[in-house]
């Protein structure tokens, strides 16, 4: 492995490049609070961070990623447009920690423009693949957009729509939800036999954790009229798992999700901004008849991305994570600008495993 200071000398120069292209250099502190981030992702990111208390600013989370505290900051003092570089370390959980390293620096580069999505897509991509350099990477991307719109789209409640958009990050929970709303699998046994009892109206629950007898009783009214709820159709499934596969480069998973696109409208929009970001891709010099698209892909990173969605890796390595990745997250300004949203896009490289895989380690 690389020693620290080769390590930092390659992030120094990775945002150099940056800075070049226009960011601004920013900085974030590496104690963050753990509110604003429980409040995005729930307790689920208490597995992937490390959190500690403070008696007087609360419970602290050390740095799981860059994104989020620069969206902050911007939504609070940025002006628009703006470009923003950034290196530091960030600290992830890990189960293997063999493998994979629980501390390790990033380099980033994230824009915030309204203009034009697709050419903002298209710049970070492009300036990412190009300061990675030549060492034999191999591109991914996706579109957590396209399966977004898809879910939106289907003929359920809100309730069940809901739920699929919270765990589209999760697959097999997104799957095992599929399969309960569609009826391919039975609700859980513990769920059945309590809608069998009587109206929640008229029974005392006991007192679970900090839920109130009322909370208790509205969930279980919640649960009652999912369970009264018609099953998501066969052929809409079918749609579903139908875009889950596709796989292609990007020219031939365009002309697949427009041939979906003619059964699921809901769709519609989100194929045209791939088609836009194929456009302003190979304007930039990308070569897209050859870039790799995988619908479902991104789809167990972090959980802001809500659009375009890419990855470099080396092949030949499953033991190394992705090098670079990165995508879109417009809804993420909304709840941090708290009404106010702008478009934006940005990616991070991981200098260490850059500089493993152009040393042939």
């Amino acid at each position: 492995m690389p020693n620290k200071a080769d390590i930092r000398a390659r992030a120094s120069s990775l945002r150099d490049t940056f800075e070049a292209a226009g960011a601004l250099p920013v900085e974030t502190t590496i104690l963050q609070p753990a509110e604003v981030l429980l409040d995005l992702y729930g307790e689920d990111i208490r597995a992937r961070a490390y959190v500690t208390s403070d008696a007087l600013r609360g419970e602290q989370m050390l740095r799981p990623d860059f994104t989020v505290p620069v969206v902050q900051m911007h939504m609070e003092h940025g002006a628009e447009p703006a470009r923003y570089t950034y290196s530091g370390e960030v600290f992830r959980r890990q189960e293997d920690t063999v493998t994979r390293d629980n501390e390790y620096i990033q380099v980033g580069f994230e824009v915030f423009d309204r203009s034009n999505a697709a050419a903002s897509d298209a710049e970070v991509f492009s300036l990412i693949r190009d300061a990675l350099g030549d060492c034999g990477l191999v591109a991914s991307t996706g579109d957590i957009g396209i399966l977004t719109a898809a879910v939106k789209g289907l003929n359920t409640t809100d309730r069940r729509k809901r739920a699929l958009l919270r765990h589209i990050w999760r697959p097999r929970r997104f799957r095992a939800l599929l399969d309960r709303y569609s009826g391919r699998s039975p609700a859980p046994a513990s769920r059945t036999e309590l809608l069998k009892q009587t109206s929640p109206m008229e029974h005392r629950f006991p007192d679970i954790g900090m839920r109130s007898q009322d909370e208790v009783a509205q969930r279980i009214e919640a649960l009652r009229e999912d369970a009264e709820a018609a099953p998501i159709s066969a052929r809409e499934v079918e749609l579903i798992d139908a875009l889950l596969n596709v796989r292609e480069t990007l020219p031939y998973a365009l002309e697949h999700i427009r041939d979906l696109a003619v059964d699921m409208p809901a769709i519609t929009e989100a194929m045209f901004r791939l088609q836009e970001r194929i456009e302003a891709l190979a304007a930039r010099g990308v070569d897209v008849d050859n870039l790799g698209f995988e619908a479902s892909y991104g789809r167990t990173s972090m959980e802001y991305y809500d659009g375009f969605v890419f990855g470099f890796s080396a092949p030949g390595r499953p033991d190394l994570p992705a090098i670079a990745t990165g995508g879109r997250y417009d809804a993420l300004t909304r709840v941090l600008g708290q009404g106010r949203e702008i478009p934006a896009v940005g990616g991070v490289i991981r200098p260490g495993l850059l500089l493993s895989v152009e040393g042939g380690a």
